[in-house]
């Protein structure tokens, strides 16, 4: 026996990601080179954030060897780290759906913060504070931030030739 009603044929499942996400934003979605940018940009902002807890300058006079971390160095060390946090929530926001504005590039802002990070770290290699003398070097940890520093900005740039 036939049924009166044919059978309307099963919704698709929607994944919890694309159901989270409004209407008008489409989830970045493919492989290789094409979210490079937004990979790069996640892991120099959390190597940057952390940086300023590793040593940044290191010595000894007759004593011990000391070592002085990014955050004790002044304002700048602690800028350094709030500019990771901001390029870590600039990609939680993107994942929660959150888009900015077209005239505001996610990419323009990333390099802006790279750029920023960059130039604290620089100033901070350059310009050692009085305080921290005795110092025989610059410690591992503000070389490992100048690089993820420029990390970002190579990852705004990457980012950049992706919406080209």
């Amino acid at each position: 026996m036939q049924t009166p009603d044919p059978f309307s044929p099963p919704e698709p499942v929607v994944p919890a990601r694309r159901r989270l996400l409004r209407p008008s934003v489409a989830a970045r979605t493919g492989g290789g080179y094409w979210l490079l940018g937004e990979r790069l940009a996640r892991w120099a902002g959390l190597v940057l954030t952390l940086s300023t807890f590793m040593s940044w300058y290191s010595g000894s006079d007759d004593g011990p060897t000391i070592a002085v971390i990014g955050w004790h160095v002044g304002v700048l060390g602690k800028l350094v780290f709030f500019i990771g946090l901001a390029v870590l929530a600039l990609w939680g926001l993107r994942e929660a759906g959150f888009e900015l504005p077209a005239s505001v590039p996610e990419s323009v802002i990333l390099i802006g913060l790279g750029s920023l990070a960059t130039t604290f770290v620089l100033i901070r290699l350059i310009s050692v504070p009085d305080e921290f003398f005795p110092y025989t070097g610059r410690g591992i940890g503000i070389w490992i931030s100048l690089l993820a520093g420029l990390a970002v900005i190579v990852a705004g740039l990457l980012e950049a030739s992706e919406e080209l």
